[in-house]
Parts: C-alpha cells; structure tokens; sequence
C-alpha cells in the first residue's frame, strides 16, 4: 500500500488494513499490536521524516504462521544517528515537556520483535515482526 505522508492518509490506510481482517493463523492480540506498532512508526515519519517536504509511505504487511511482519518504506529525512531511538521512557519531568509524551518507540520497542532499521537509496526501510502468540499480558 502506497499513501501521501499526512495524518488523514495515515489513518485511512490503517483503517484499510485492518478493518475486517480477521486474524487467522495469528491471535487477535498480535494483529492489535501490529496496529498499534505501524500507527506509532508511520505518525512518527509523518511527523519527523516528512516535517519539511511532503512525500510517500510504502507499507508492506503480511499475515503468516510465526506471526505479522511489517515494512516501511519512506523518502523522508534519516533517522538521527542513522539509528532507532532506543525506546527509553522519557521521565517524569521530561514528559510533562513533551506535546505527545514520548511513548512511541517504547510502545514499538515493547511490542515489535527483529526490529530493523536502515537506510538505502535515499529511503528509510524500517521492518519488524509481531508474534503470531502476542499476548497482551
């Protein structure tokens, strides 16, 4: 699925994916947090890639035995560093400061399992795995 850079295309299209899917070989617990993981990635890039210049997300999901995998494909600016935030919870103080709280790279963190990230040809790849037995414990 390819779709503009901007919140309205963002819900639409996570919408489009996972409305009426039915989870088949995965619970429903792991299509929950694929959902959760691929809102969290794609705002971000809405938000931080895409700040200066519009552009495109290519998603890629694909439901299978071992669970869902997703990949995400931008041309917006690179991750700083060249590297994924490493997910700590902002702190107490720091979080009052924030306009959104911060959570979003914890929430991926906790949620998505072979988490990769790099950059090739001017994109941003981002790819990760939910198990198919994703609880919500």
């Amino acid at each position: 699925m390819v779709f503009p850079a901007d919140p309205v295309a963002v819900r639409q299209a996570l919408c489009a994916l996972f409305t009426g899917w039915t989870p088949g070989p995965i619970s429903s617990e792991a299509r929950d947090a694929a959902q959760i993981v691929l809102a969290e990635a794609l705002n971000n890039i809405v938000e931080h890639a895409y700040a200066l210049a519009p552009g495109e997300i290519e998603v890629t999901v694909e439901a299978t035995q071992g669970g869902v995998t997703c990949q995400i494909i931008d041309a917006g600016v690179p991750l700083p560093g060249g590297a994924l935030p490493d997910g700590r919870l902002p702190s107490p103080a720091a979080a009052e400061d924030l306009s959104e709280g911060g959570y979003g790279w914890h929430l991926i963190r906790s949620l998505a399992e072979d988490l990769c990230y790099r950059r090739e040809g001017g994109r941003n790849l981002l790819s990760f795995r939910i198990s198919a037995q994703q609880s919500s414990e």
